[in-house]
């Protein structure tokens, strides 16, 4: 099944890989969904929301705190590494993420679209008009978090329940499903519109192929789904792009 993904990324011109929670798992991220998805009795879908955060914003700050300081313990795996060096080798590959711990761009990922945003980001939650923030420091200097601007509450940057995605990264996102192999990575395709992005590039001519740890909703309606971790599964998959490579080349080598 990897040959026939190797090949049709080789023929490619444009290439867009969705990612989700998968592949940052085997670098130690902890998920939220399913069993072992709670913290301190909270589900994620308790506390990711506006209304936690009004109704209790230093228990919300508590929880995001223990994230970041799990996160800085991490490092990118080899899923993440090779996605980046995709987008160095090639400005027609686009890495499109649900995940919110910069573990892209620490393995170097360009033009990256983060679609939920970043944990690192923080915003005005009173929207006094300063720009969001980047604040890696852990633990912050003060929780709840302030805004440096106007003294109040600061929230992290990250899309939260009921809210919407922005619309430029959405439309970024949809431009990227205008491709020739969409491959959606580690990511339990349930969660719109992100979900969406799959069907969105199919519709367009697009080959589709799955890489997850399990079947999925998207893994009857893609084109190809593989099962496996895709910190084991993008790097063979790589193999077998170089090594189709180094044929080529071979080939017209002796043909010259």
């Amino acid at each position: 099944m990897l040959e026939t993904l190797a090949d049709r990324l080789r023929r490619a011109r444009r290439v867009t890989v969705l990612t989700g929670a998968g592949v940052s798992a085997a670098s130690g991220v902890p998920t939220f969904r399913g069993a072992g998805g709670l913290w301190r009795s909270f589900r994620a879908e308790d506390l990711a929301t506006p209304e936690a955060f009004e109704r209790d914003p230093a228990l919300v700050w508590e929880w995001y705190e223990w994230r970041r300081a799990a996160i800085a313990a991490c490092s990118p795996n080899a899923a993440h590494d090779v996605l980046a060096r995709w987008t160095r080798d090639s400005v027609d590959c686009t890495v499109i993420t649900q995940n919110v711990d910069d573990l892209h761009l620490r393995a170097g990922t360009e033009r990256l679209v983060r679609l939920h945003g970043s944990i690192w980001q923080l915003a005005c939650w009173h929207r006094c008009g300063v720009e969001s923030w980047r604040d890696e420091r852990v633990p912050l200097a003060e929780r709840p978090a302030r805004c440096p601007a106007c003294g109040g509450l600061a929230r992290p940057g990250v899309v939260w329940f009921g809210e919407s995605l922005s619309p430029a990264d959405m439309n970024a996102a949809s431009n990227a499903c205008a491709c020739d192999v969409f491959i959606a990575v580690g990511t339990s395709a349930v969660v719109y519109p992100a979900a969406g992005l799959i069907q969105q590039a199919r519709t367009r001519g697009a080959f589709t192929a799955e890489i997850n740890v399990e079947a999925t909703a998207a893994s009857s309606a893609v084109d190809l789904a593989v099962q496996g971790g895709a910190e084991t599964v993008l790097p063979t998959l790589a193999d077998y792009l170089d090594l189709g490579n180094r044929g080529r080349s071979t080939e017209a080598g002796r043909s010259s």
